[in-house]
């Protein structure tokens, strides 16, 4: 089998894939961002294994990114709403500072971190059933894995952020 050329997977993909990927997210700035990551992650796997069909591998990792950046997104949209709501309480009350905007969003971007730096599956796991709020038993048969295996990637996730985010609660 023949080295796989990225420069010729992209001559004749990257068109397609930045339209697929456009459809998937609905603006050209995250399928711009999608379009790189994509390619990145390819580049990366095509040093440690071997592809068949690179076309195929190509828009499941895109799939994948794609994803990863819709559940990212509604995260971060759900987070920052709880944050809007909370500082316009304050604000009403009197109490709201800028100070206190900044350290608030500057929280919430330490627990986006956290959760972005754990592992794949057990990321996948968290974001389904925290942020989609889909139940144990749902997000098993999503990830072809056993309601245990869901429990535990939620207690890793849990512990792996309350241990970067401690001084947060």
């Amino acid at each position: 089998m023949q080295p796989i050329s990225i420069d010729a997977l992209h001559r004749s993909e990257g068109a397609k894939l930045q339209r697929f990927l456009m459809h998937r997210l609905g603006n050209s700035s995250d399928a711009a961002d999608a379009h790189q990551e994509t390619y990145l992650r390819m580049l990366a796997a095509l040093s440690r294994t071997r592809v068949e069909q690179p076309s195929a591998f190509l828009f499941q990792i895109a799939r994948n990114v794609a994803s990863r950046m819709r559940n990212r997104q509604r995260f971060e949209d759900r987070l920052f709403q709880a944050v809007g709501d909370a500082e316009l309480a304050a604000f009403v009350d009197g109490y709201a500072l800028p100070e206190r905007q900044v350290i608030a969003r500057q929280d919430l971007q330490r627990l986006a971190a956290a959760i972005d730096a754990l592992p794949p599956r057990c990321r996948e796991a968290f974001l389904l059933a925290r942020i989609d709020g889909l139940p144990n038993g749902e997000v098993a048969a999503r990830l072809g894995i056993s309601r245990n295996m869901v429990e535990k990637h939620l207690i890793k996730a849990l512990l792996h952020c309350h241990r970067h985010c401690r001084d947060l609660l």
